[in-house]
């Protein structure tokens, strides 16, 4: 085997709390949810001991000045630093908005990981590489519904069906996570109570309730992205069941009863500044199972 290809697919943080800090980092408490958004990251093996990345997708990546600071380029440093493999040559297929909050440079970490112990046939644990590599990754490995908390990294599946439609509308400017949690910083919100317990017992039962789903980190990214705001706007006036910010943002979620609706919902704002997805949440399952059904609104 001298190549292999991995989907990376987006995630939607259908909640997200802000606890307090622990030893310089947030702590948090989000249930996420896998969507059929997604990279393709493929990796050749090379002969020698040197990394390459590149990628396609249009204007909607573009590789740092040098390769090194790219994440999937220190992903796979780190993967041949633990195991002492030769080099690989990365392309990345870019289909995630990037600066949305979606998760998109970690999925693609996370699919270079496990694309390099296919690609080698290593069997290992790759958690403790990927945690080191940034606070989702981990959960990118699996996806699926999960609850995660700390500072992201305790995971904890669960076992929820239902399938959600959604618009995602993510603003050609993005929000910087980093940037976002310090203006968070300035004005903190206490906590919630159970807030991630009623979501997860509603999801449960396939109900949507509009009052579940909750940003703590939208006042901070509306501070200093107004362009959060305006698709937060945008899709409100199409009345939605439910909708919500994910991650630091800049992307917006509408959540409509079917995808009929998230198509028509994408026609009112597709002449927007704004990049716009139709997407549905996959389980664990779905994600894990080789016969994934094939969807026509796949993208």
């Amino acid at each position: 085997m001298n190549t292999v290809r991995e989907k990376s697919y987006a995630k939607v943080n259908l909640y997200l709390d802000v606890l307090g800090l622990k030893d310089g980092y947030h702590t948090i408490d989000s249930v996420v949810a896998s969507i059929n958004l997604y990279d393709s990251v493929t990796v050749t093996k090379r002969r020698d001991d040197k990394i390459t990345v590149r990628s396609g997708g249009g204007n909607l990546y573009r590789l740092p000045e040098k390769q090194e600071n790219n994440n999937a380029y220190k992903a796979a440093e780190a993967f041949i630093n633990t195991f002492h493999t030769k080099g690989v040559d990365i392309f990345i297929n870019k289909k995630i908005p990037v600066g949305g909050g979606l998760g998109g440079s970690s999925a693609d970490v996370a699919a270079t990981l496990k694309a390099m112990k296919k690609l080698f046939n290593i069997d290992c644990d790759l958690k403790v590489i990927a945690d080191s590599l940034g606070s989702d990754v981990s959960y990118m490995l699996t996806g699926g519904y999960a609850r995660l908390t700390g500072v992201g990294t305790t995971i904890e599946p669960l076992d929820i069906g239902t399938k959600l439609f959604m618009v995602i509308a993510t603003p050609k400017t993005g929000v910087n996570s980093g940037a976002c949690y310090k203006e968070y910083d300035k004005n903190p919100l206490p906590p919630k109570q159970d807030g991630a317990d009623s979501l997860i017992k509603n999801l449960s039962k396939k109900s949507v309730l509009k009052g579940d789903f909750y940003n703590a980190l939208y006042p901070a990214a509306v501070a200093i992205n107004k362009d959060v705001e305006a698709v937060n706007g945008l899709i409100a006036a199409l009345s939605p069941k439910a909708m919500g910010m994910s991650g630091s943002g800049s992307s917006v979620f509408g959540i409509f009863d079917s995808m009929e609706l998230c198509l028509w919902a994408k026609e009112k704002i597709k002449s927007k500044n704004v990049t716009v997805n139709v997407v549905e949440t996959l389980s664990l399952k779905e994600i894990e199972s080789p016969s994934f059904f094939k969807n026509p609104f796949a993208l």
